[in-house]
């Protein structure tokens, strides 16, 4: 007895092993399973059927391999790319709620803000001596100084201390902090340079500037009051 195979049948019969003819071709270029599979528009398990028996040679694994590595190390971008669009999205909208939070700074919170920074970084038992390497740290302490203080700056005393390995950049130095706080060179004590061995140079050699000693002349007075300032501070009753 004959069978009549229906033309449809044939028909799918024959266009899965075209597929399959391509899956194998596809497969010795390196592709994955699962590129395969999408390009065919088949399942991966299809495909991972169709491949199981055959027979790579060591050049078609290594193709398979570093296929693999590539599409690996794109997942990786891929992610970290993602993950530093959230890190810059979580950042920008903190930074766009911290300025709702701390607002207009008023004239006593500019007063409380610098006596918490001297109780934090200023000297307690030398004269009036705040030491700071961040540049924006030092603008603040002169602008509080003025404002809130009363203090002029030509009763500012600068000091730097720097590694005696940038005493060839001392001018570039002296400038930057000059400029940065418009004060005269002249106004500056010696620079004090650091007898202190660096095993390596640094990449940002050439754009350090030492730390900045913020003195200021016949500062007894001021010394003790701001000392006796973080006392009050101390003495208080924090809210609960």
């Amino acid at each position: 007895m004959r069978i009549k195979l229906k033309p449809c049948i044939i028909y799918s019969t024959m266009a899965k092993s075209k597929e399959k003819i391509q899956a194998h071709n596809l497969r010795r270029k390196g592709w994955s399973l699962l590129s395969i599979s999408k390009k065919l528009g088949v399942s991966k398990s299809t495909v991972s059927l169709w491949c199981k028996d055959m027979k790579l040679t060591k050049k078609q694994s290594e193709a398979l391999l570093n296929n693999a590595i590539k599409l690996g190390n794109r997942g990786r971008i891929i992610g970290a790319n993602a993950n530093k669009r959230k890190k810059e999205e979580r950042i920008d909208f903190y930074n766009k709620s911290a300025k709702k939070d701390v607002g207009v700074i008023s004239r006593r919170e500019l007063f409380m803000l610098g006596v918490a920074l001297y109780w934090a970084e200023g000297s307690k038992t030398d004269k009036f001596s705040f030491s700071n390497s961040d540049p924006e740290m030092i603008l603040f302490l002169c602008l509080w100084l003025e404002v809130a203080m009363g203090i002029k700056k030509k009763e500012f005393m600068p000091r730097i201390f720097i590694n005696d390995i940038h005493r060839p950049r001392i001018k570039k130095v002296l400038k930057y902090w000059s400029v940065l706080l418009r004060l005269p060179i002249e106004q500056f004590g010696n620079p004090t340079f650091l007898k202190m061995k660096q095993k390596k140079i640094y990449s940002n050699h050439d754009n350090y500037y030492g730390t900045l000693a913020l003195r200021v002349r016949n500062s007894s007075g001021l010394k003790y009051r701001v000392l006796g300032l973080i006392d009050a501070i101390k003495g208080q009753k924090m809210p609960m």
